[in-house]
């Protein structure tokens, strides 16, 4: 992590983070949430005084140590158990099937390699487990998109790998096969940054694209089986 990164721009995203609506936003994101959980991308740490009693511990990454200045002032605070770790998403040392809850609150956007993240949450969600998450990411306005496209590079260069253009919700879907979620436009973020996608993903025992690579097999296979069928009637 840059200088920059570690020592300036945690105070940007406490001071532009932290406002009415996104509290609101949190706290309807975070209202469910229940059990062992684990939290991508910590940030500061203003997810946590919005956490409900039902958590029984935290674990928190993060790559940017940056961030834990703030956040260790808001871990003492906390009603529970809170284990922070400063790596990334994309490669989380915890056993499959290790918690409850996964959060993400404006994270997704920063991840490098955002695909490999979404498997890795899927991955350490215990069976049913749920996925709760309120990310901002491409408009559905075709003139806006393509602005989002234009400034993502710039974008990355000052808030910290954020890209304005990713869709979230194929994102989701890609990797969760039960999946409530709402998009539109918050007031504080504008229509380049303030296009959210608000919602909760529930782990099921395969995920959609697994399903969509032996879609094609099991229907050939199927379709064999009613000509061998066939066939043998007609011998």
């Amino acid at each position: 992590m840059s200088f920059y990164e570690n020592r300036i721009l945690p105070y940007l995203l406490e001071a532009t983070m932290s406002g009415e609506e996104m509290v609101a936003l949190r706290k309807a994101t975070l209202a469910e949430v229940a059990g062992e959980v684990l939290e991508i991308g910590f940030g500061t740490g203003l997810n946590l005084p919005h956490y409900p009693a039902a958590v029984s511990r935290l674990t928190i990454v993060d790559p940017n140590e940056g961030g834990l200045r703030f956040v260790q002032r808001r871990i003492g605070a906390a009603p529970f158990e809170v284990k922070t770790q400063v790596l990334s998403g994309e490669n989380l040392p915890m056993a499959a099937e290790s918690f409850d809850c996964v959060v993400s609150t404006f994270t997704l956007c920063t991840i490098p390699d955002v695909t490999k993240a979404m498997g890795e949450i899927w991955r350490v969600l215990r069976a049913n487990g749920r996925f709760h998450f309120v990310e901002h990411g491409l408009s559905n306005e075709p003139q806006v998109q393509k602005w989002q496209h234009r400034l993502t590079p710039l974008q990355k260069l000052v808030a910290g790998g954020c890209h304005l253009n990713r869709n979230m919700r194929e994102l989701v879907t890609a990797q969760f096969a039960k999946v409530e979620m709402r998009e539109g436009y918050w007031q504080e973020g504008g229509k380049l940054a303030g296009y959210l996608y608000q919602g909760v993903a529930q782990k099921a025992c395969y995920r959609p694209f697994l399903l969509s690579l032996l879609l094609p097999l099991l229907t050939t296979l199927f379709t064999l089986s009613n000509l061998l069928a066939f066939s043998l009637s007609t011998a």
